[in-house]
């Protein structure tokens, strides 16, 4: 197994892994079950998504869209930081 996406956060890990699973290509998500430990932790590299050695470079394709998307999403939710507060 490979790692090909070192997640910010277990949402972040699911939607590669699904989209990776939507392309054909087996993932499995590792440390989303020490998330629960961050006091004992440290905060970041705990979950990974991680897929077959075979699978790697076909992975990174996806894995470089999906980490692009989410990147211009956090760029535009930080750009308006008055949408979170917003139902407050």
């Amino acid at each position: 197994m490979r790692i090909v996406y070192r997640a910010e956060n277990i949402i972040d890990a699911h939607l590669v892994k699904h989209a990776l699973e939507d392309a054909g290509i087996p993932a499995h998500v590792g440390g989303e079950y020490l998330v629960g430990a961050l006091g004992d932790l440290p905060l970041l590299g705990l979950v990974n998504v991680m897929v077959a050695d075979h699978h790697e470079a076909q992975a990174q394709d996806v894995v470089q869209r999906i980490d692009e998307a989410l990147a211009e999403s956090r760029e535009q939710a930080a750009m308006d930081p008055g949408w979170a507060g917003e139902a407050l």
